[in-house]
């Protein structure tokens, strides 16, 4: 059964809530793209496509922890009150290996990365030490390993380190760097074309007739598109021409893993995304019990997913973050995880009716007791682009929700979270 098909005419679609939503995108789709090979440098914000395992241990050997002085602990020679003094035999900088073994009452200078001597297990910080005359006072209450890193102690040779489906930040690539890797392999960049519909739409930088605007949304969401790391093919503004907008949304759907659209997937007569895309392939018009962003079209055109958001410019943005990011991730490989969220004191009151989910736009700010304070932005439009510049992100009021009060605490979802 096709959990995307269209509800029969008889059947009048009820707003679905956000959360089954998501689990439809979660059963309906799965990774389109392939894996290649990339060099470590053009890794940064892949999905990875194959376990990384390593094949050293890190780090290698015992080193030191800290710059200082190595002894064995066992030696209590030389014990001075709460002091061991120990005769230096020698220097051990990073990347030297010294050459025999420290005896009873003997310690090493050793420097932060350099290996153990046999006959150390001990380092003492420098700041602690005090030297001079070919000898060195060290502390004798140290515990016996202190400031040593045992051999694997990050990573041991044979274990996965890295597994497929993460998107890999610069802590990732370290990683893989650290066991030796120069590339990894990656699932390649999901191919996206991108439209906006709708015949009073503008470019902007050209002539803006009276009644026309100028188009944001394409560019607010190839924005979103390219943090994702998508490869986004804009092409442009469709008229409201339903042959037009078949030829353009069938040759799209051709050569891309995943077509995007933004109007023209609501009901009106000029709406004519939503049959376009059901005589191409199927499509579920969702009515979404959520504000902003109450339709949106999902489905596919032929056998490419297909997503059709709402046409004012809050609305596109938000769906596309609480829906469209989801798709996005998901079509690419990257394993399954919801955008974080943490809980503010609301700075303002707000009232609606049950049964709908809704997204305030708030920004934060840090109250007289170091808690943030969320403070919502004055108007509620979706029309109203300016509210996404000054919010920080989103206030998450459930349907059932009636009332915030000042004071509460509300969950609180930040931009930062949404757009990567």
């Amino acid at each position: 059964m096709d959990c995307f098909a269209a509800p029969a005419p008889s059947a009048p679609s009820a707003p679905l809530p956000l959360d089954e939503a998501l689990e439809r995108v979660q059963r309906a789709y799965g990774a389109v793209t392939e894996p290649e090979e990339v060099p470590l440098r053009a890794a940064l914000g892949r999905i990875l496509a194959e376990p990384v395992t390593a094949t050293v241990n890190v780090p290698p050997v015992a080193v030191s922890a800290m710059d200082g002085w190595g002894y064995g602990k066992a030696d209590s020679a030389g014990a001075e009150g709460d002091v061991l003094r120990l005769a230096v035999v020698g220097r051990v900088p990073a990347g030297s290996v010294f050459p025999g073994t420290v005896r009873p009452g003997e310690a090493v200078r050793i420097f932060t990365g350099a290996p153990i001597p046999a006959g150390v297990d001990t380092v003492a910080m420098q700041e602690d030490c005090q030297a001079g005359d070919g000898a060195v006072l060290v502390p004798a209450t140290l515990k016996r390993g202190a400031n040593i890193r045992d051999a694997g102690e990050d990573m041991t040779a044979g274990s996965v380190v890295l597994t497929p489906g993460l998107r890999l930040r610069a802590q990732e690539v370290g990683l893989a760097a650290a066991v030796g890797r120069s590339s990894l392999s990656v699932r390649k960049r999901l191919r996206v074309v991108l439209f906006s519909t709708g015949d009073e739409l503008r470019e902007p930088g050209t002539e803006k007739p009276e009644g026309a605007i100028y188009d944001a949304n394409r560019y607010t969401l190839a924005a979103q598109l390219d943090a994702l790391g998508a490869d986004v093919r804009d092409l442009g503004i469709l008229p409201d021409k339903p042959d037009v907008t078949r030829a353009a949304l069938a040759d799209a759907a051709a050569t891309a893993d995943l077509v995007v659209t933004s109007g023209g997937a609501s009901v009106g007569e000029e709406d004519h995304v939503k049959r376009v895309v059901g005589e191409l392939g199927s499509v579920d018009l969702w009515k979404l019990a959520l504000k902003p962003g109450k339709p949106l079209a999902l489905g596919r055109i032929g056998t490419t997913p297909f997503l059709g958001l709402p046409g004012n410019p809050v609305s596109a943005m938000v769906t596309f973050m609480l829906v469209g990011r989801p798709l996005v991730l998901r079509l690419s490989g990257a394993e399954s995880a919801p955008a974080p969220r943490c809980l503010v004191v609301a700075g303002f009151e707000f009232k609606k009716k049950p049964g709908r989910r809704e997204f305030l736009r708030a920004r934060l700010a840090i109250g007289p007791d170091g808690r943030p304070v969320a403070h919502k932005f004055p108007s509620d439009s979706s029309g109203v682009l300016t509210s996404m510049v000054e919010a920080d992100g989103l206030v998450d009021m459930p349907a059932d929700a009636t009332t915030i009060r000042d004071g509460d605490m509300v969950e609180f979802l930040p931009f930062t979270g949404l757009f990567a």
